[in-house]
C-alpha cells in the first residue's frame, strides 16, 4: 500500500511540475525569466491571496464608499490607532519598549517562517518548525545575553549565577547552536535533502533579517529615547505622506515591484519627512527624558534617564547661507545640533528606507501573496509595517557608531574592575605616568 501510494504521489508531482514548466516557459517569453528561475518557482506552490479582514463595524460604516475610498479610510483609522498605541508604549518607559520590540520580533519571525512552511507543507519536512523556533531561541539568548552583560554589568557581577553565565556566555551560546545543528543533520530525510537545506537557509536568513536588526533597535534605545523615537517616526511619517501624496497626486509609476508607488508620492514624502524630522527633533531635544542614555540604577533596580545633556542637545547659533538669507531675511538661526543629524536620518528614511518595502514586495510577489499575514486590517501583517523599520534601525546603529558615540568611560571602568589586582595596578601606574607626562596630574593634585 505504501509503495503504491508513494508511486501515485510521485506521478502527481511529475505532472504538476510539467504543468508548471509549461506555464513558466510561456511567462519567460514575456518576462525574460531564465530556466533556473522557472525550476526554482516550480518547487514552491503559490500561496493564496489575503482575504478581507476588515472589522464588520467598519464594513457597515463604509459600505456606501467605493473600494478605493474604503481602503483609504480603513488604513487611516488603523494608522491613527497604531500611532496612539505607539505613544502609550513610549509613555510606559524603556522596559515596556524592549518587551514590545521582542514581541514584534517574534511575530515577524512567525509570519516569515509560516510562509516557508505553507510553501513546502506537502513534503512534510520533519522537525522544521521545532528547529526554526529553537534557532530563534539560541540567537536571542546570544544577543540579549550580550546586552545584559554590557548594560547591567553591576547587577550581573552581584549575582553569582549571572556572573557565571556572563563569563561563559559565548561558549554556552555556541553549544546551544551546535545542538540545533546536529538535530538538523539527524533530521535529514532521503529525497527531501534539497528542500530541507532550502528551509535551513530560509530560517537563518530570517534570523539575520529579523533578530539581528531588532537587537540593534534596543541598542539604539539605550543611547537615548530620541534615537529610537525619531527614526521610527520618520519612517512612519514617510509611509503616511508618500501614501497621501500618491493617493491624491500620484500619476507616474515609481517601480514595477509596487505598481501603486508613484514618483509624486516618493518626492512629496521626502520633503514632508525632512520637515517633520526637523520639527520633532527640535521638540524632543529640549527634554532630558528623551536625550539622556537609558541606564540601570542598581539602588532602585530600575531604569533612569536623567543626566546633563551633551552639546548635541544644546541650542547653538548657526549662520545661514547668503543665498537663503535673501529669501527668509535672517542671517542666523538657533538650532540643536541633533537637528542636523535628523536631516540625515529623515533623508535615509525617505530615500533608502522605502527599498526595504520594495524588497518585501518582491518577496511577496515571488510567492504570490498580498501580505505577510492578516494581523492588521488594511495593512497586512506586522512584517508589512516593519519592513522599512529594520533597515532604518541598522542605519541608525551604524550612524551612531560612526559619527556620535565615543569611548564609554563607564564601560571601561567595568572592564577594569574585572581584571586581577596586579593587572589593575599595572594599568593605574601606566595611566598615572601618562597623565604626569602631559602635566595633567600635577594640576589635578593642586586643585584638590
Amino acid at each position: 500500500y505504501l509503495f503504491i501510494h508513494e508511486r501515485h504521489r510521485t506521478r502527481e508531482r511529475q505532472r504538476h511540475r510539467q504543468r508548471e514548466k509549461q506555464e513558466s516557459e510561456t511567462e519567460a517569453k514575456v518576462d525574460g525569466e531564465t530556466a533556473s528561475d522557472s525550476e526554482s518557482r516550480a518547487e514552491a506552490a503559490p500561496l493564496s491571496a489575503s482575504t478581507d479582514d476588515t472589522p464588520e463595524v467598519l464594513n457597515r460604516a463604509l459600505s456606501n464608499l467605493s473600494s478605493r475610498w474604503k481602503n483609504w479610510w480603513v488604513r487611516g483609522i488603523l494608522t491613527l490607532a497604531m500611532i496612539a498605541f505607539f505613544f502609550i508604549i513610549i509613555y510606559l518607559g524603556p522596559m515596556v519598549l524592549m518587551i514590545i520590540v521582542m514581541c514584534v520580533q517574534i511575530k515577524c519571525f512567525h509570519e516569515i517562517i509560516t510562509i516557508g512552511y505553507n510553501v513546502y507543507h506537502s513534503y512534510d519536512l520533519p522537525w522544521f518548525r521545532t528547529l526554526s523556533w529553537y534557532f530563534l531561541l539560541c540567537v536571542n539568548y546570544f544577543f540579549y545575553g550580550e546586552t545584559v552583560t554590557d548594560y547591567f554589568f553591576t547587577l550581573v557581577q552581584r549575582e553569582e549565577p549571572l556572573r557565571i553565565l556572563s563569563k561563559y556566555h559565548r561558549f554556552i551560546s555556541f553549544t546551544l547552536y551546535l545542538i540545533g545543528f546536529c538535530m538538523f543533520v539527524l533530521s535529514l530525510v532521503k529525497k527531501h535533502y534539497r528542500l530541507q537545506f532550502y528551509m535551513f537557509g530560509w530560517t537563518h536568513v530570517t534570523l539575520l533579517i529579523v533578530v539581528t536588526q531588532s537587537h540593534l533597535v534596543i541598542h539604539n534605545l539605550f543611547e537615548g529615547m530620541i534615537w529610537f523615537i525619531v527614526p521610527i517616526s520618520c519612517v512612519i511619517c514617510n509611509d503616511i505622506m508618500a501614501y497621501m501624496f500618491g493617493f491624491f497626486f500620484g500619476r507616474t509609476p515609481l517601480i514595477k515591484l509596487s505598481p501603486k508607488k508613484t514618483w509624486e508620492g516618493f518626492i512629496g514624502g521626502f520633503f514632508a519627512t525632512v520637515v517633520f524630522g526637523l520639527l520633532l527633533s527640535y521638540v524632543m531635544s529640549g527634554y532630558r527624558c528623551f536625550v539622556c542614555p537609558v541606564e540601570y540604577n542598581n539602588d532602585t533596580n530600575s531604569f533612569t534617564v536623567d543626566c546633563e545633556p551633551s552639546d548635541l542637545f544644546r541650542l547653538q547659533e548657526y549662520n545661514i547661507p547668503e543665498v537663503i538669507q535673501s529669501v527668509i531675511g535672517l542671517t542666523t538661526v538657533w538650532m540643536y545640533p541633533f537637528q542636523i543629524h535628523s536631516i540625515a536620518l529623515s533623508t535615509f528614511a525617505s530615500l533608502i528606507g522605502p527599498f526595504g518595502g520594495f524588497f518585501a514586495s518582491g518577496f511577496k510577489r515571488a510567492f504570490k501573496i498580498k501580505d505577510f499575514a492578516n494581523t492588521i486590517p488594511g495593512h497586512g501583517g506586522i512584517m508589512d509595517r516593519f519592513d522599512c523599520q529594520y533597515l532604518m534601525a541598522t542605519f541608525v546603529n551604524v550612524y551612531i557608531a560612526s559619527f556620535i558615540r565615543g569611548p564609554n568611560p563607564s564601560k571601561l571602568i567595568q572592564q577594569f574592575l574585572t581584571l586581577r589586582p596586579d593587572q589593575q595596578l599595572h594599568i593605574f601606574n601606566t595611566l598615572r605616568s601618562h597623565l604626569a607626562d602631559k602635566g595633567m596630574l600635577t594640576v589635578a593634585t593642586e586643585d584638590e
